[in-house]
Parts: structure tokens; sequence; C-alpha cells
């Protein structure tokens, strides 16, 4: 059975005035698949539709495996696409902009967030923002070098609460279950966002204070000052169902070809002739080959910053709810 909204269970009620409507909450979108992906276009759609007012800024062209890479001394070219509005506007009094800029994914979190953007978009104050969808998971190791996980955790790092997510399968383009499972989790978090949110831009820097003790209440602050994010891979089958797990152990042998022939003589290729995931229980790898949308908190700055997450928060943030979901959502 499919996730639906509940209002019972380990939900906690935000204080009114500062939780932020389910229909009303701005996002920012972005990717490491480019501007033109489909991943990103049918996300943007379905969370249009749901009523969110959305600015898109992705790259321009792909960028997977890009890892945390910054654009430096170079100029970025940066571009509205009309055309991309209005193939995914659904309802006309919604707010949608859509702009792609020549750089990495987390060159455009920066951008969107630090760099200006919200004066050419004064009618869009995101709150959240999405990375994704990717095609092709980021499990285990892969958060690495992944440039959609890398860009949620570009926004995370600036306070902004964030969400990568992923089709994790290369076998297919049908983005319909992973789209749902996104705004599934999307729609929970949302339930929780503040207006504004407390800590966009590090004001405080480490001087921000840090939640005490560990509870849905501590848990879901160390998300909304942006110090955990959350990594959704989607089964290729999804069964409908979704696990809070933590990261598992996949390797990659055989991961280069030599090419001989090219200009140079020798070239080499990087990619995997082989993958194996092992089998460890409630591990994001397992979760998704047992049919699964696995969800990962993971946390933003290495564990020996001053911000990092204490390894019983980070523990604790995995304990699932009775849907699957963190407890904390």
């Amino acid at each position: 059975m499919r996730r639906t909204k509940s209002t019972t269970g380990n939900r906690v009620i935000v204080p009114l005035g500062l939780a932020m409507s389910m229909d009303m909450a701005p996002l920012l979108l972005t990717n490491d698949d480019g501007i033109h992906s489909r991943g990103i276009k049918e996300l943007a759609q379905a969370l249009h539709q749901k009523g969110h007012p959305i600015v898109i800024l992705a790259p321009l062209r792909e960028h997977s495996a890009s890892g945390m890479k910054l654009t430096l001394r170079d100029d970025m070219a940066f571009s509205e696409h009309p055309d991309i509005e209005e193939d995914i506007r659904v309802d006309p009094s919604v707010p949608l902009r859509v702009f792609s800029l020549d750089g990495s994914p987390c060159d455009c979190v920066i951008v969107a967030i630090d760099g200006g953007l919200g004066g050419l978009t004064p009618e869009i104050t995101p709150r959240l923002c999405i990375s994704g969808i990717n095609r092709g998971p980021n499990l285990s190791v892969d958060v690495l070098h992944s440039g959609t996980v890398s860009a949620a955790r570009e926004a995370a790092l600036y306070g902004m609460p964030s969400i990568a997510s992923s089709l994790a399968t290369r076998s297919h383009e049908d983005y319909s279950e992973s789209v749902s499972a996104t705004v599934s989790l999307v729609e929970s978090v949302c339930e929780i966002l503040q207006d504004p949110l407390p800590n966009l831009g590090r004001p405080d820097g480490t001087r921000a204070k840090i939640p005490e003790g560990v509870s849905n209440t501590s848990l879901r602050d160390w998300f909304l000052s942006g110090n955990i994010f959350l990594n959704l891979n989607v089964a290729e089958n999804w069964n409908g169902n979704f696990q809070t797990v933590s990261l598992g152990a996949r390797w990659y042998h055989n991961a280069t070809d030599m090419l001989e022939g090219s200009a140079t003589g020798v070239a080499f290729e990087v990619g995997a002739a082989i993958i194996v995931d092992e089998d460890i229980a409630e591990t994001d790898c397992k979760s998704v080959n047992e049919g699964f949308a696995a969800v990962t908190p993971l946390e933003s700055w290495p564990g020996n910053h001053p911000l990092g997450v204490p390894r019983e928060v980070l523990r604790a943030s995995h304990i699932p709810g009775n849907e699957g979901l963190p407890a904390w959502l």
C-alpha cells in the first residue's frame, strides 16, 4: 500500500505561526542531470500541481558524479527558460520560474541561495531544496561522488533543509513512481518547515544553538537548521513503502577500462563493470534491492566539524516511524 498522509501516530504539531502550509511552501529545485532532464521536469510539474511555488536553477548540461565541484574565477552563463516553464506549468496562479547556469550543481545552489537569484524571483522565497530526481542510484559510497547529493548538501550547509532524490536504476526512465515517492516525502517535510527558516545563511555561524538531547523535537531541529539532510533512493520497481535506513556497503570492481588507439596512444575510461552490494540489514542498498524507497538521513558536516552531528543523534535520526519515514517527521 502506498503511503498516505497521516494526522496521527508520531507526528508532532508545530506551533501555529511557525509551520508553513504544505500547499504553499516555496521550493528550490536543482539536479546534476541538467536542466533538460526528465526527472527534474516531472518532479517540478507534480509539485507545482500540489500548489508549491517553484524556482528551478539547474546546470545547463549534465554534471553527474561532479561531487561538490565549484567553478572558480570563470563566468557562468545564466539563462531563463520560458519554454520549460510552459511545459511544466499547471496553474498560472502559482509562481514558477526556470533557470539554468553553466556551472556545477553546487554552483547552482550557491547562486540560488547566496547569489542574488531572489532579486529576480521576489515572488518565490524557497524554504526547501530538492535535488533530483537523479537517473541512477545514489547509494552507499555514491553519496561522496554524486552531484545530486552534493547539491542537497550545499543547500544544507547554507542552512536550508534539503532532500536528494534518485531513481535507483538506469534500466528505464519511468519516473512516475519516484515522483510519487518524492512528493510524499516532500509533503511530510513541509509539515514541519518554518517561516522564516531559523538558520538560513548561518547568521550565527558555529555559535548557533545546538539542539539538546535526543528527541523527535531535537532531531527535527537538526534537520531544520541544515545539519542533517535526507537522501532518497526509489527502487526500480517500487513496492509503495518507505524504509529509513543507514548507508550500506557497495563495492565497484573492475571500474576502469584501458582504451588503445586514441590520439594519445592509451586512454582510460572510468565506469562500473561489476557492482557488489553487501547484504546488510537496515541499509540503503538492501532496502532498494528489496523494492523499497530508502530514506537515509545524512550529516551535512564532517563528524569532527564544530557543527558535526553527534553519533547518538545520527543513530536516532534513522529510527523509523509507523510509515517507514523517519520518526521525527
